[in-house]
């Protein structure tokens, strides 16, 4: 299958994207609101997925979407796009640049393509499973043979306790060199970059993870859920990735 022209695609959806987040960034008239479950919103969110699913369904009107603010069309197609307009909705609001908008394609219900796009850095990451770029730049995991000399990356602090093993996280945290408490997709293109060696999130949704695994994989990174099941499908509901050669270690620390 040749990639290139959705490739190509994919970067036309990351441009139109910005243009509709950019204006709302470090504004206080983003139209904040919270959702059901107490998540927040904002007209940038609901912006750029609009503008994304109108692109694909004029280019691509038998392809299927799956998107974080507006739900699921066609969904048993052969190709299915999968959107989360602004990953790091928290750090939007706030006006901390480690948000991302992450574009995915999935074939037959595997990811295919996967791309992380920082629009105030202007960072574009674009994987197929077998190469990573960072703006048109081969990207790998940096080798890490010991978690004492490894940093680690988690979204949310508060989240292992409450939705895994808290002491298992603590004891990884004690573990590692460097530790902070940011992540999100820009954790994901930190660790897929060379320049941190763990990121954990014991709760993901198909929007946020499975536009990664492209990207993970060409980078040469281990990616499970938290207690070492594959994690490249839509059924995953947590994520580890890591340097290959830190997985089991992380896995026996989080998972007493």
């Amino acid at each position: 299958m040749n990639h290139e022209p959705l490739v190509a695609f994919i970067r036309e959806l990351a441009d139109a994207s910005s243009r509709v987040i950019l204006p709302f960034y470090g504004s206080r008239d983003m139209g904040l609101e919270l959702k059901s479950d107490d998540s927040p919103v904002t007209r940038a969110d609901r912006g750029a997925e609009q503008v994304m699913r109108e692109m694909i369904a004029r280019r691509f009107p038998d392809h299927g979407i799956v998107g974080e603010e507006f739900g699921t069309e066609r969904g048993d197609a052969e190709f299915v796009w999968v959107l989360d307009p602004v990953d790091g909705t928290k750090s939007f609001v706030l006006g901390v640049p480690l948000f991302g908008t992450l574009i995915g394609l999935l074939h037959e219900g595997r990811p295919l393509l996967g791309c992380i796009h920082q629009p105030v850095l202007r960072q574009l990451m674009i994987g197929d499973g077998k190469v990573t770029t960072l703006n048109d730049r081969p990207v790998r995991v940096r080798p890490c043979a010991r978690l004492s000399e490894a940093s680690l990356l988690t979204t949310d602090p508060l989240h292992p306790a409450k939705y895994q093993n808290g002491s298992g996280f603590e004891a990884l945290s004690r573990s590692v060199r460097l530790y902070r408490g940011f992540g999100d997709c820009y954790g994901y293109l930190l660790l897929s970059s060379g320049w941190v060696d763990v990121m954990v999130d014991p709760i993901v949704n198909p929007w946020d993870l499975l536009p990664l695994v492209p990207i993970l994989e060409g980078a040469g990174a281990a990616l499970t859920d938290w207690q070492g099941r594959p994690a490249n499908h839509a059924g995953a509901t947590s994520a580890i990735a890591c340097a290959p050669e830190l997985h089991a270690e992380v896995l026996r620390l989080l998972n007493p």
